[in-house]
C-alpha cells in the first residue's frame, strides 16, 4: 500500500488550521486521519479511529490533559477538527482499574469528560486508545490484516506474518473489556508496534503523526505481499446461463422481494445500488459463492451495513425471467428465515429486552451480472455496494491464503444488537415516503418541481422529467434527497422508456408517476387544424398513457403496489372557450386514471388525479393569462383568484394535493379539485 505522508502537505494544513486556533497536534491527527480514511481498503464509512493525546482548555481557562479521538458520526476523509472532539484523560485513565463498566456507563463517562459538551459521542474504543500510552493511535479494518485474521489458526498465522513486530488480542466485543485486554497485551511487550485484534483489524501507534501513520502502512503491505506472495488460484467458476439477463430486468423484483411487508397491501421499501466491475463478477461467478456469503461478515462492525452478510442468489436467465421471480422470492423467504432463527436464537440466551430488526438482506450476490446494495435510502444503498466491494476482497485474500472464517454468528449478535445502536436505531424515524421512488413528467416546470421538491422532502428520491434536461438537473439540485434530472421528450415512447430505465438503474425501481407534463393550444375546435390537435393529444393524454405503462410494468414486477398520479386539470370536466385542444385529450386521461384504478387495484396499484386550475406555470404563462382573462371579459387579478376563496392557487397547492392522494393508502380513482373552489368543475 503507497504512503500517502508529504511532509510539504502536512506542514500546510498545520499553518492553515494555526490560523483558526488550532494547535499542531490535533491539525497532523486530522492530517493523517484523512489520509487513512480516504483508502477504502484501510477504512470505510464510518469503520476504524484515530486518536492524539494532547492538551486543550476548557471554558473557564483550564487546561487539561485530553485524549482527541475520532467522533460518531465523523467520516475519516474528510474529518474536521471537531469531529475529534477532547476527552479528559484523567477520568478515562482512573476507568482501567474498574472491574466492569456498561457500555452505557462508558458513553456517560466519556461524555461527562468532554472538553466541549456539544461534542459528538467519543469513539466505542476511546478507552482502548486511553489506555495506550503512545501519543498517536490509529486503528482500521485493512482488508488485507482481515485476510490474514479471518482464518481458524489465525493466531498462528499472525505470528507467521509479522513475527513479534505486533501484539496479539483475542476477539472481544468493542468497548470496556476490549480496552483492558488490549492494554494489557500491550504491557506483557511494550516494545511492539502495533496490535492485531482477531476477527477485527489492526492499531497501530507512535510518538508522532507520522510514525502511527507509517507502521499502519508498513503492516498493511506486509499482509497485502504475504496474501500475494502465497495466494492459490481461485476456486471453480459456476456455469452460467447461455443467455444473461440484464441487471434492469431483474433489479424491480429483486427491490420487491426485499421490500418489508407491514400487511394489508403496506411495504417499507429499499431503495438498490447496482455495482459491477470484472474483479466483483469474477469471485462472485465462484462455485461456492452462496457458502462463501453465509459464512458471514469480514470483521463485525459490516452487521451495522449488510447484517450477518451477503445473500447469494442464481444468475439470471434472459429466457427464463418467470422462473428466475421465484427463485429471487425463495432466496429471500430463506435468508428472512436464517436472520430470524438467528435472532431468536441468541435473543433467547438472556434477559436483555432486544427489537429484532427487519431481516431483508442489504447486499445481494447475482453470478454474472453483480451486486446491488439494499437501503432505506440511496445513501445507505451505497453504503452496503461500498461495503460489499471490501468484503469480496477481504474474503478473496483469506480464501487464497486458507479458508475465509469470520467472527462466528453467535459472537457478531452482542455488537449488531449492542445497546446503544438499539436507542439510536429507535429514535431515527424514517419520513412518510422514505424507501420511495418518485418519477414527476414535466418536473422542471412550477408543478412539476414544487411536487418534487415535496415528495423529496417526505423521504422520496425523484427522478424529475423534462424536456430540457439541464432545467431538469436544476430542479433535481433544488428538491435534493438525491434526486436526479433526466432529459426526455416524453411524446417518444422510446425516450420514455428510458428515463423509467433511468429510475431503475439509479433506485432500482419506481414507486409512485406523478404524470404532470402538458401544454396548451387555443383555438375554436371547429375550426382547429387536425395536426395542432394531434400534438396536443400526444402529449395531453398519450404521454400520460406511455408513462403511466412504464410505471405499470415496474410495479407490477416489484410486486408492492405503488400510485399513479395525473395532472388533468378542471378542463377535463368545465371546459374554457378556445380550450377545447387541451380539455379534450385531458378529459380522456381524466378517464384513463380511472381505467388504471379498475384494472389494477387488485396489484395494489392506486390511480387518482388532480384537477387544477390557474395555476402560474410553464402552461399558464403570463402571455395566456392575459388571453383567458380577456376571454373570460375580467382583470387578470380578478381571473387568477376567480374562485369561492378568492385566492390564488399556486404549484405548491397542487403539490400537497399530489402528496395527500401519495399517502391516502385506501384511496383510488379519486379526483382532487385544486381550484380555491369552483363548482362548475366540482365532480360531487
Amino acid at each position: 500500500m503507497k504512503n500517502l505522508w508529504n511532509d510539504a502537505d502536512a506542514e500546510k494544513m498545520v499553518a492553515d488550521y494555526a490560523k483558526k486556533g488550532v494547535g499542531r497536534d490535533l491539525a497532523l491527527r486530522v492530517y493523517t486521519t484523512r489520509l487513512l480514511g480516504g483508502e477504502p481498503r484501510l477504512v470505510l464509512h464510518g469503520g476504524g479511529n484515530t486518536s492524539c493525546k494532547t492538551k486543550a482548555t476548557d471554558l473557564v481557562g483550564d487546561e487539561w490533559d485530553v485524549l482527541c479521538v475520532k467522533g460518531s458520526g465523523w467520516d475519516m476523509a474528510v474529518v474536521e477538527p471537531q469531529g475529534l472532539p477532547a476527552v479528559k484523560m484523567g477520568a478515562l485513565l482512573k476507568a482501567r482499574s474498574l472491574d466492569k463498566l456498561s457500555d452505557e456507563d462508558m458513553v456517560a463517562l466519556q461524555r461527562s469528560n468532554l472538553i466541549d459538551p456539544s461534542s459528538p459521542n467519543p469513539s466505542v474504543e476511546t478507552l482502548l486508545h486511553a489506555f495506550l500510552p503512545h501519543k498517536f493511535v490509529d486503528h482500521t479494518h485493512s482488508t488485507a490484516i482481515l485476510a490474514i485474521v479471518d482464518q481458524e489458526d489465525s493466531k498462528a498465522l499472525i505470528k507467521t506474518v509479522f513475527g513479534d513486530s505486533l501484539g496479539y488480542v483475542p476477539y472481544i466485543k468493542p468497548g470496556f473489556d476490549l480496552a483492558k485486554v488490549a492494554a494489557e497485551v500491550f504491557d506483557t511487550d511494550r516494545k511492539v508496534e502495533g496490535l492485531i485484534l482477531d476477527k477485527h483489524g489492526i492499531f497501530t501507534f507512535g510518538d508522532d503523526a507520522k510514525q502511527a501513520y507509517d507502521r499502519m502502512i508498513h503492516y498493511v503491505t506486509m499482509a497485502e505481499d504475504y496474501v500475494a506472495r502465497n495466494g492459490k488460484p481461485q476456486a471453480a467458476k459456476a456455469a452460467l446461463p447461455a443467455k444473461l439477463a440484464k441487471p434492469s430486468d431483474i433489479a424491480p423484483t429483486l427491490r420487491g422481494a426485499v421490500a418489508v411487508a407491514r400487511g394489508e397491501g403496506r411495504f417499507d421499501r429499499m431503495i438498490s445500488d447496482f455495482r459491477t466491475s470484472d474483479a466483483i463478477v469474477d469471485f462472485i461467478n465462484s462455485a461456492k459463492i452462496a457458502e462463501l456469503a453465509g459464512r458471514g461478515v469480514s470483521t463485525p462492525d459490516l452487521s451495522i451495513r449488510i447484517k450477518t452478510g451477503p445473500m447469494a442468489v442464481p444468475a439470471p436467465d434472459a429466457d427464463k425471467l418467470d422462473d428466475y421471480k421465484a427463485a429471487v422470492r425463495s432466496h429471500v423467504d430463506a435468508f428472512v428465515k436464517d436472520y430470524t432463527a438467528y435472532f431468536e436464537t441468541n435473543d433467547a440466551l438472556d434477559d436483555v429486552k432486544r427489537t429484532m430488526l427487519d431481516p431483508m438482506p442489504r447486499l445481494t450476490l447475482v453470478p454474472g451480472l453483480g451486486m446491488f446494495g439494499h437501503g432505506r435510502t440511496l445513501k445507505d444503498a451505497k453504503i452496503a455496494s461500498d461495503v460489499g466491494e471490501m468484503w469480496i476482497e477481504a474474503v478473496r485474500g483469506a480464501e487464497a491464503i486458507g479458508k475465509f472464517h469470520p467472527l462466528s454468528k453467535a459472537d457478531l449478535f452482542p455488537l449488531e444488537y449492542w445497546s446503544l445502536e438499539q436507542a439510536k436505531l429507535a429514535s431515527n424515524k424514517p419520513k412518510p415516503l422514505t424507501g420511495q421512488v418518485v418519477l414527476v413528467t414535466g418536473g422542471a416546470g412550477a408543478i412539476g418541481a414544487a411536487t418534487a421538491k415535496l415528495f423529496a422532502a417526505n423521504g422520496a428520491h425523484a427522478v424529475i422529467v423534462d424536456l430540457d434536461p439541464a432545467k431538469a438537473a436544476e430542479a433535481a439540485k433544488a428538491a435534493g434527497n438525491n434526486s436526479i434530472g433526466v432529459g426526455a421528450d416524453i411524446t417518444k415512447p422510446a425516450e420514455m422508456r428510458a428515463a423509467f430505465d433511468k429510475a431503475v438503474a439509479v433506485y432500482g425501481g419506481v414507486d409512485i408517476l406523478v404524470s404532470n407534463a402538458g401544454a396548451a393550444w387555443e383555438g375554436r375546435i371547429g375550426e382547429l387544424d387536425d395536426a395542432t390537435l394531434r400534438k396536443s393529444f400526444e402529449l395531453n393524454f398519450f404521454a400520460h398513457q406511455s408513462a403511466a405503462q412504464n410505471a405499470v410494468r415496474i410495479m407490477l414486477e416489484q410486486g408492492t403496489g405503488g400510485v399513479l398520479l395525473f395532472n388533468t386539470s378542471k378542463q377535463a370536466i368545465n371546459p374554457g372557450p378556445k380550450f377545447g385542444a387541451y380539455g379534450i385529450p385531458k378529459a380522456a386521461t381524466l378517464f384513463l386514471s380511472r381505467q388504471y384504478a379498475l384494472d389494477y387495484g387488485a396489484y395494489g396499484i392506486r390511480s387518482n388525479a388532480v384537477n387544477a386550475d390557474r395555476i402560474r406555470s410553464g402552461l399558464l404563462t403570463d402571455a395566456m393569462i392575459a388571453s383567458r382573462s380577456g376571454a373570460r371579459g375580467v382583470s387578470e387579478k380578478e381571473y387568477m383568484s376567480g374562485n369561492l376563496l378568492g385566492q390564488e392557487v399556486t404549484a405548491d397547492d397542487v403539490a400537497q394535493a399530489f402528496l395527500h392522494q401519495a399517502l391516502a393508502e385506501r384511496t383510488t380513482a379519486d379526483v382532487t379539485t385544486v381550484d380555491g373552489g369552483n363548482i362548475a368543475a366540482a365532480l360531487r
